[in-house]
């Protein structure tokens, strides 16, 4: 492992622990002594998202976080929460054991673990996802609620 300040090759390691993101361990230079952090992760295997025109791509982390990250934009949920819960959709999808999975699965996973968390989000999402047409869409989805 380099050291991220001064590049040299060795440091040992301080700390280590379970996380989120993977193995967590804090790291030590031999060199310069500054502490750094790293993350260790499982190789996963890809995943394949069917579109609704019937394109196929790779499953994206990145991509599905973004789009409910809009959905709190602006609301009073803890950061941590939000990574919990697309950290909890990723694993949920994963444990299908399918190699791929339509785009509408993966929305109504998301939309069930949203309205739990924060209506004004869930409907922001639903809107987007659902492609509303009209407020009579808006007001049928409040309903439901």
């Amino acid at each position: 492992m380099y050291c991220p300040y001064c590049s040299h090759k060795k440091s040992k390691v301080t700390d280590k622990r379970e996380s989120p993101e993977g193995i967590r361990r804090r790291r030590e230079c031999f060199k310069c002594g500054k502490r750094f952090t790293t993350y260790e992760k499982i190789s996963k295997e890809d995943i394949y998202v069917t579109k609704k025109d019937g394109r196929r791509e790779k499953f994206e982390r990145e991509k599905l976080e973004s789009g409910i990250n809009r959905a709190f934009e602006k609301r009073p949920i803890a950061k941590e929460k939000i990574t919990n819960m697309i950290n909890e959709i990723e694993e949920q999808i994963r444990k299908r054991g399918k190699k791929e999975i339509k785009t509408s699965e993966i929305g109504e996973v998301v939309m069930k673990k949203m309205k739990k968390m924060d209506n004004v989000a869930y409907i922001r999402f639903a809107s987007v996802y659902r492609d509303f047409q009209d407020i009579n869409d808006f007001k049928q989805e409040i309903k439901n609620l």
